[in-house]
């Protein structure tokens, strides 16, 4: 994860590329999303920052999502989830729930990750896909469920 500092430089250079600017509630977003380390819900974000008001904080996510700041995950449960792009916070999977909708993020370690990048290139390689990247999810029950 970067610096503080440096985050928040990066967060409103991109705003700016989308005549948008850092503003305190954008702050305050960001914050809440890098301190955390599983992507959250509008209102586990606004339970970290009990100052932003639901309604800016949701206009909020939209501005930072559209200045690819902030990536939102759609899962099964009536909540999407959102965290820092990937460029932001380094490269990482998922463990989603499909009972309470609970994504955790989900590192992995150089070898396979060599192994996912392999494959998901060989598979979109015979497809005459070209990738970009890749994402990994893995779909289950959490522990609290199980």
């Amino acid at each position: 994860m970067r610096r503080a500092d440096d985050l928040l430089d990066t967060v409103a250079r991109r705003l700016a590329r989308q005549q948008q600017r850092l503003t305190t509630g954008r702050t305050g977003v960001v914050q809440a999303l890098a301190a955390s380390d599983r992507p959250l819900t509008l209102p586990e974000i606004l339970a970290a920052r009990p100052d932003l008001a639901q309604s800016s904080a949701y206009r909020n996510l939209v501005v930072l999502e559209q200045a690819g700041v902030v990536r939102r995950i759609v899962t099964g449960d009536e909540f999407a989830r959102y965290e820092l792009a990937e460029d932001l916070t380094g490269h990482h999977h998922h463990l989603v729930c499909t009972s309470c909708g609970r994504i955790e993020d989900l590192p992995a370690s150089d070898g396979i990750e060599r192994s996912v990048a392999a494959a998901a290139a060989l598979a979109a390689r015979r497809r005459g896909f070209r990738t970009a990247h890749h994402r990994l999810d893995l779909v289950g029950t959490c522990a609290d469920c199980a």
